[in-house]
């Protein structure tokens, strides 16, 4: 249409079609019309049990950080499932719906992207189509699920990296991308490299709106903090001398300054102007907050406050010695699972616990569909957000997950970021000189060992023995971050209870399809919040009541169940067998009923409908 704003799409083969799981726990897919109901049917959770853990109490000899003394969560939920039905549930069934629908607020996926493997029965370049396909489908979800100001995070490798980033402008808007973050994943080049040593994988950033999506910054280093000291005992704490000259040009930043010594400054240095006017200076010195050097005869330093500086701003190169490397991952959950065959691919907790730092505050809701270990989940449980997640493969699911989540709440899991890593501090008696952190000091102290080492000779001479007292530090043992505590909830999907027989041309009801298993699913399907606690229906919408019937249904069972209906109240009947005549009857009440045969009234799909 003339004058219609293009938009730069991505497109790929069989783009208009959706997939459904051909194959149990395993990541294969068939392609599927979006109407077809084994895509569109929306299936309920199944509650298996409640894991609950017990915060262990405080060691008097022990230092635990500010995050030990959070209150561990428990509304977490921990599913056995395929992520494309489970983010369906979540979306869809009304009580997960009200639960979690705009109200995650940090996602963060680590999909299958080796797609030459985990696609390895497709062929040629199908595999990259599936792995659209199935991520649009995911993404578009997960979208609905992202609160207002939430943040999406897509870890991935070089292989569909570039295809991402077009489809997550499709879903999410090119205007709320906010980063592409590469971590170091690997910490020495591979020699076995054919053409490059790859070393780092890439977490691309999406904000739901990047116009209130805020993050948070990062825990200062003591490197930094070091730089600030407090020469002249101010009560505000340690600080920092500024410079009181800039390069733009101001108005009112050019005049003479007298210092306390009485020296007189004619003005800023050749090309620069005074960061304020004269009077802004007065104001600035009467509270304190001017340096003028301990013999009041410098220029004037702006004093800036540690106590009023901002944290670290999150940066786009995370370094292994940041947040860990791959074997890192592998170490942490080789420490937990001794005996068994290590995960192929964990991430460092490090890793998560930087991103999850940034995207959210404490009782927050994470999510991760593609759970494999389970790292996501435990950090988040560590620092004290609440979490959703599940994993497509059972045996992952009963050798890591699940037991990985259970040692963090029963509080076995003294690894990742459980413990601090240990600190060096300083061990001197009047203090590291200005300037100089612990880190820098032992640096200094190591290479000057290697020094000595070479000139033994040296080491009874005074200035070296006085260098080596000035840098002293020692060994701080780590902090405690965590003590166990919380709990999960363990469900799996319920199973499939309709199905299409596309010789056939009809929508058939599965083996499944019986008991609470149809209630359940007939009441997802049908937007009904399931009602355990009513003695004569299943569900509830509003003033509209559900009723579902195994078997016929006919006029006197439904004069029966509009008997109990209250004043405005009406109901939904659902039957897998009508009595002829019982649509009409239904018209005649004084009540509101509508009839649903089941399948045919919940998806009337027929191949011959594709397209119209």
């Amino acid at each position: 249409m003339a004058g219609a704003k293009q938009l730069l799409e991505l497109t790929w083969f069989n783009k208009d079609k959706a997939l459904i799981p051909s194959e149990e726990g395993r990541y294969a897919y068939e392609w599927v019309d979006p109407k077809d109901p084994r895509y569109c049917e929306t299936r309920a959770l199944v509650i298996d049990e409640v894991v609950t853990g017990k915060q262990s109490p405080k060691d008097e000899d022990t230092q635990y950080s500010d995050r030990a003394d959070l209150d561990p969560t428990d509304d977490n939920l921990l599913i056995l499932g395929e992520s494309g039905d489970v983010l369906e549930a979540l979306t869809r069934v009304p009580e997960l719906r009200e639960k979690y629908l705009g109200k995650v607020k940090c996602i963060y996926i680590d999909p299958p992207f080796n797609t030459a493997q985990t696609f390895a029965n497709y062929e040629d370049n199908l595999e990259h189509s599936v792995w659209l396909t199935m991520m649009r489908d995911r993404l578009v979800h997960l979208r609905k699920l992202l609160s207002d100001d939430g943040s999406i995070w897509v870890h991935l490798d070089d292989v569909e990296n570039h295809r991402m980033r077009a489809l997550m402008d499709e879903v999410f808007g090119s205007g709320n991308f906010v980063a592409e973050v590469v971590w170091q994943k690997v910490y020495a080049p591979k020699n076995s490299a054919k053409y490059l040593s790859i070393e780092h994988d890439v977490i691309i950033v999406y904000a739901k709106n990047k116009d209130v999506w805020r993050p948070n910054d990062l825990p200062r280093s003591a490197s930094a903090n070091a730089l600030y000291s407090n020469p002249d005992n101010d009560p505000r704490g340690p600080w920092r001398p500024d410079n009181f000259s800039a390069s733009k040009p101001y108005s009112k930043g050019v005049y003479p300054i007298t210092t306390p010594s009485g020296r007189v400054i004619p003005g800023p240095p050749p090309g620069r102007y005074w960061a304020s006017s004269l009077e802004t200076l007065k104001k600035l010195d009467a509270d304190n907050r001017i340096w003028w050097g301990r013999d009041g005869n410098n220029s004037p330093a702006p004093k800036r406050f540690l106590s009023e500086v901002r944290g670290a701003v999150p940066q786009t190169i995370w370094t292994y010695s940041q947040v860990g490397h791959n074997q890192v991952g592998k170490n942490e959950l080789q420490a937990l699972f001794p005996d068994v065959a290590p995960f192929t691919t964990p991430k460092p907790e490090r890793l998560l616990e930087r991103i999850i730092h940034i995207a959210t505050n404490p009782g927050d809701v994470v999510l991760d569909v593609f759970a494999g270990s389970g790292t996501t989940a435990a950090v988040a449980q560590k620092m004290g957000r609440r979490w959703v997640t599940c994993e497509l493969v059972e045996e992952t699911f009963n050798r890591f997950t699940r037991p990985r989540l259970e040692k963090v709440i029963n509080d076995e899991d003294q690894g990742g970021i459980s413990i601090q890593k240990p600190e060096r501090v300083d061990a001197t008696d009047e203090g590291l000189p200005e300037g100089l952190s612990p880190e820098d000091a032992q640096k200094f102290n190591s290479a000057l060992n290697k020094v000595l080492a070479a000139n033994p000779e040296l080491k009874t001479e005074a200035v070296v023995k006085a260098l080596k007292t000035a840098t002293k530090t020692k060994n701080q043992k780590g902090v405690v971050n965590w003590r166990g505590g919380g709990g999960f909830t363990v469900a799996h999907l319920a199973p499939q209870c309709f199905d299409y027989v596309p010789e056939l041309g009809l929508v058939t009801l599965t083996e499944a399809a019986t008991g609470a298993a149809l209630v359940n699913s007939v009441a997802a399907n049908l937007n009904f919040s399931l009602t355990p606690e009513s003695r004569h229906f299943d569900g509830k919408r509003g003033s509209m009541f559900l009723k579902v019937v195994e078997g016929r249904l006919d006029k006197d069972k439904a004069e029966e169940l509009l008997a109990h209906l209250n004043e405005g109240e009406g109901a939904t009947l659902a039957a897998t067998e009508l009595e002829p005549g019982i649509r009409q009857f239904a018209r005649t009440t004084d009540k509101p009923c509508q009839i649903v045969h089941i399948p045919n009234d919940i998806f009337s799909y027929s191949e011959t409908q594709e397209g119209k």
